[in-house]
């Protein structure tokens, strides 16, 4: 999951160290267009639901709260 989730972050922001950022919302490095595809592409990709509840900046501020927001979503699913 991780690796794909990378993939995406990069192609979103190919200028962003994702492996080191630890706010990017916080920092405003994601701005509110690059947070909407992101979700659209997340939810697509991983065949989740991210809801407005879950859009706040510690579900979005590094790869790894994004990815534990995923790995939670999906175990909701199961």
């Amino acid at each position: 999951m991780k690796e794909r989730l990378m993939e995406i972050l990069s192609d979103i922001r190919p200028d962003v160290d994702f492996e080191s950022e630890t706010a990017l919302i916080d920092d405003n490095i994601l701005e509110s267009f690059d947070i909407i595809e992101l979700v659209s592409r997340l939810n697509a990709e991983f065949d989740i639901e991210i809801s407005p509840k879950d859009l706040t900046a510690d579900n979005f501020n590094s790869a790894s709260a994004m990815e534990s927001l995923v790995a939670s979503l999906q175990e909701d699913e199961d």
